[in-house]
């Protein structure tokens, strides 16, 4: 049985003891939404994921719109295409004017870590909340990612530039839907939820969340 002098040791360690498995559980939520947002190991320079996934979005973005701005000539179509498709997913094109990470990979490590953070022991509800507008923005974007992977093939495919307009069209709506999200519900407004969310809904929801738990 403890003696009085055990009993008032233990009293007196118990919140602290408390206080630091509560920080431990804070220190690993953070920890992955640092990942999302600062530091990432395998990405390029080490950024983090939502960073890589903008920068590698902003490039097929750019490169869609070289392609649609010459729609008469295939060959320049399809080798801007190539592009879009190394920044949106490097392993179907590997070489390319991108990070050589992709959208697609660096989308579903945001959905990833972020919903990581959420689930950590002790993670506010702040950062419950805002992780899963983040991870639903993300998942958007990588379902967008296929479904521009399906009209690259489909331009690959075309023998004739009238055959890869009405593909090429869609493409490049949906590669500046990457960052911007696409309004689906007639509100008005683009969320954060399937099927509209962007990069953009993304960033929106992590800096309110950062802001939160005091981390800006």
């Amino acid at each position: 049985m403890p003696t009085t002098i055990q009993r008032r040791t233990l009293a007196l360690a118990l919140p602290a003891l408390l206080i630091a498995t509560a920080a431990t559980a804070q220190n690993t939520a953070h920890a992955h939404i640092g990942h999302v947002a600062n530091t990432f190991g395998g990405t390029p320079s080490g950024q983090g994921l939502l960073p890589t996934a903008i920068a590698e979005a902003e490039v097929a973005i750019q490169h869609a719109g070289l392609a649609a701005n010459d729609p008469g000539n295939l060959d320049a179509m399809k080798r801007h295409v190539a592009h879009v498709l190394h920044a949106i997913d490097p392993s179907l094109v590997q070489d390319g004017p991108g990070l050589g990470y992709g959208v697609k990979q660096a989308a579903e490590g945001v959905a990833l870590h972020i919903e990581i953070a959420a689930s950590a022991d002790g993670a506010s509800d702040n950062v419950r909340t805002h992780a899963a507008h983040i991870a639903g923005a993300a998942r958007s974007v990588v379902g967008r990612t296929d479904r521009i992977a399906a009209l690259a093939a489909e331009i690959q495919a075309a023998t004739s530039a009238p055959a890869a307009a009405a593909a090429l069209t869609e493409l490049h709506t949906l590669t500046q839907a990457l960052v911007s999200g696409r309004e689906a519900d007639g509100d008005g407004r683009v969320g954060w939820a399937a099927p509209e969310g962007g990069l953009r809904q993304a960033q929106q929801h992590l800096t309110l969340l950062e802001r939160g738990e005091g981390l800006t």
